[in-house]
């Protein structure tokens, strides 16, 4: 049967996974990390991208390979096809003051009608981690730099380009070859969503001048071969590839619990959040995916675990023994301040202290409730775009706790399923392998445990509201 690879080119490292096409078993796997730093040379990537092919047996019997990658990172290509700097990822907030300029500026100085402007073009708000912010501090800060920018990519792009052969010395050839896929393109901040297409006088009026964009291609389409024959898909954002991978379909709500949180949706209709809280990103199967972050999660249940003295395993036991409520205990986890509410110097804080209710047992508990009721927020936002949430798709770390399951489905109000934990963004992009080489996405088992929804009788999201609305 014909094989197929899935990577995962993330922050941290890179993953390659080999399964079958037909029936998605697994066959093999490699790993290989990256430098740390939110500064990074794409040769780095390249580097691992081998080594965790190495690891995994190599290609010389699979049929295609898709590549998943970090969204929203900054390659800069010359006319040679050279990388100008290293690249700018994500999680670099250097362009968080050009952000603030290009609402201003869209709002003739309003930034409330600024941010209008955006979520309208666009889909999504300005802020660091977006391409077009990074680009506008790189003309602001490094204008030699600047100029010499040909070509701009994104980390996935530069990794398929790569795999098809090219590289430094492809010259304009080369530059034209650069594809990308609408998940990716869609968190740049100069390409709408909504219409489908670039936005070149966005991004000319942050660079100073056109560059070659890589063309947008579809679900289904080929991205062309390697030099060995084979055939390289169109590629992902991570975050569209995780919700292939989780098998995410429209209707559902993938809701992810690791160091941070996340949550998004497979959507019919685009979304354009003037507030900022929902970015208006697009899928990798030719829908939507609007998508809330929030800066809190299992890093609550690790500082409340290391209080109490307990390990994780215990925490979730004493989690499990408390009533729901937490006996009024409520914890507003913004431990790091928040982002989904816009709240960066908030603080956490605990409500309802009594003698009574002030146990280990109700303070784990608390720290779960809390945890899940941010979450709760972010659905809340996505539904306030017109998402129709039929099921939540509980994936990350977090996930596994059965603590944080039986206060989900209390607190979210939809079943929920919750798959075996994997590598769901090389597994995404695998599926999208796949697809591009028979023609249609495959419908690989996916082995989860399904949990239906159950009453919030202790009125927990509502006691969790009421407190965290005075931030406000």
């Amino acid at each position: 049967m014909p094989l197929v690879a899935g990577v995962d080119s993330s922050t941290q490292s890179c993953k390659v996974i080999i399964r079958d096409a037909d029936t998605g078993e697994l066959v093999r796997q490699g790993r290989a990390t990256h430098p740390e730093g939110t500064e990074v040379h794409p040769d780095h990537w390249w580097t691992a991208l081998q080594e965790a092919i190495a690891q995994a047996g190599g290609l010389d019997d699979v049929a295609a390979v898709s590549v998943a990658g970090q969204q929203h990172g900054m390659v800069c290509l010359d006319a040679d096809g050279a990388v100008v700097r290293p690249a700018l990822l994500w999680n670099d907030t250097r362009s968080a003051g050009t952000a603030s300029e290009l609402i201003k500026a869209a709002g003739g100085g309003d930034p409330i009608a600024g941010a209008g402007y955006w979520a309208g073009a666009t889909g999504t708000v300005p802020v660091a981690s977006l391409t077009l912010t990074k680009l506008h501090w790189l003309t602001q800060n490094e204008p030699e730099n600047a100029a010499k920018v040909a070509a701009v990519c994104l980390p996935h792009d530069w990794l398929t380009w790569r795999l098809a052969g090219y590289g430094p010395g492809s010259g304009a050839e080369g530059l034209q070859a650069l594809v990308t896929d609408r998940s990716d393109a869609s968190g740049t901040g100069y390409y709408s969503t909504a219409a489908g297409q670039y936005l070149p006088a966005v991004i000319s009026g942050s660079v100073g001048h056109l560059p070659v964009l890589p063309k947008v291609l579809g679900p289904l389409e080929a991205a062309g071969k390697t030099p060995d024959g084979v055939l390289l898909a169109a590629g992902a954002g991570d975050n569209a590839a995780a919700a292939m991978g989780a098998g995410a379909r429209l209707g559902d709500v993938v809701m992810s619990l690791g160091t941070s949180g996340t949550v998004f949706a497979v959507s019919e209709a685009p979304s354009a959040d003037p507030s900022g809280l929902v970015a208006g990103f697009a899928d990798a199967t030719g829908h939507y995916l609007p998508l809330v972050c929030t800066l809190n999660a299992t890093r609550v249940f690790d500082a409340t675990a290391a209080l109490l003295g307990v390990t994780l395993q215990e925490f979730n036991t004493l989690a499990l023994s408390a009533a729901s409520g937490s006996g009024g205990l409520t914890l507003v986890p913004y431990f790091d301040g928040e982002r989904t509410p816009n709240l960066p110097d908030a603080t956490g804080a605990l409500h309802g202290i009594t003698r009574a209710n002030y146990t280990p047992e109700n303070l784990a508990r608390a720290a779960v409730e809390g945890v899940v009721c941010s979450l709760a927020d972010g659905l809340a936002a996505l539904q306030a775009q017109g998402v129709k949430a039929r099921r939540i798709i509980l994936v990350g770390g977090g996930a596994q706790s059965p603590a944080v399951q039986d206060v989900a489905v209390q607190l979210l109000g939809i079943d929920i399923t919750v798959p075996q934990p994997g590598e769901y963004v090389a597994d995404g992009a695998a599926r999208q392998a796949a697809a591009a080489l028979t023609g249609s996405f495959p419908d690989w088992p996916l082995n989860a445990v399904e949990r239906p929804a159950a009453a919030d009788t202790a009125q927990v999201l509502s006691r969790y509201r009421s407190y965290a609305g005075l931030y406000a």
